[in-house]
């Protein structure tokens, strides 16, 4: 597959545009944390040489990720990240906890954009003109380089989380569902930062909350 290119930024440039961001998530699937949104705003045109490294965040090292986003967060316009907790997961949903995230990332851009260019979703309750591109974060640069900073925040803050709440492993999956993950949850129950309505967490609950009935047949 091709790496993330300007094309869309370039096409809104001839429109007027000169401030455009890109908006992604990390997080959206995981058990525990929050769900977090980063927008980034790059300079045009894009002459800058690590550029030409950036992809999707999922598919680049952890050490590499850290070099992109130290660069983006530097060198680009503006960047802004949006953090939504468990709790408001719960209570909203996790679509609408993730369009929360993207507004409050939007929000803290130091520059207003003119024009978003969003991972999968749009914002209908965002008055900015804006386009929901499917696999933005690996065919539109900005996107791809909010992917980065949505994402390198988040791991900052499941690795602080993991000394808060030690015993999930919560650095090393970053509160995703992997089966290392699952055994501890069996193990220990849920944490204040797990996600209660998430099938999985449910279903621990589920199991803590029978298992002393089952004892007592």
């Amino acid at each position: 597959m091709k790496p993330p290119n300007f094309d869309q930024e370039d096409k809104l440039k001839l429109q007027g545009y000169e401030l455009i961001a890109g908006i992604d998530e990390a997080g959206r699937g995981a058990l525990a944390g929050p769900v977090v949104a980063g927008a980034v705003i790059l300079p045009h045109p894009v002459s800058l040489p690590w550029f030409k490294l950036v992809r999707d965040s999922k598919e680049i090292s952890p050490k590499k990720r850290e070099f992109l986003f130290n660069l983006i967060s530097k060198e680009a316009v503006a960047v802004g990240t949006g953090v939504v907790l468990p709790q408001v997961i719960d209570a909203i949903n996790i679509f609408k906890a993730t369009q929360l995230a993207m507004k409050q990332a939007i929000e803290k851009l130091p520059k207003q954009p003119q024009f978003l260019l969003i991972d999968r979703l749009t914002l209908p309750q965002c008055p900015i003109p804006q386009l929901g591109i499917t696999r933005g974060d690996k065919s539109c640069l900005s996107i791809a380089c909010a992917s980065i900073v949505a994402k390198v925040t988040r791991d900052h803050i499941m690795e602080e989380l993991d000394r808060v709440y030690p015993g999930y492993g919560l650095a090393k999956h970053k509160g995703y569902g992997t089966k290392e993950h699952i055994s501890c949850l069996q193990q220990l129950g849920h944490s204040p930062i797990h996600r209660l309505s998430f099938a999985p967490v449910r279903t621990v609950i589920a199991s803590h909350i029978s298992s002393p009935l089952k004892g007592e047949d």
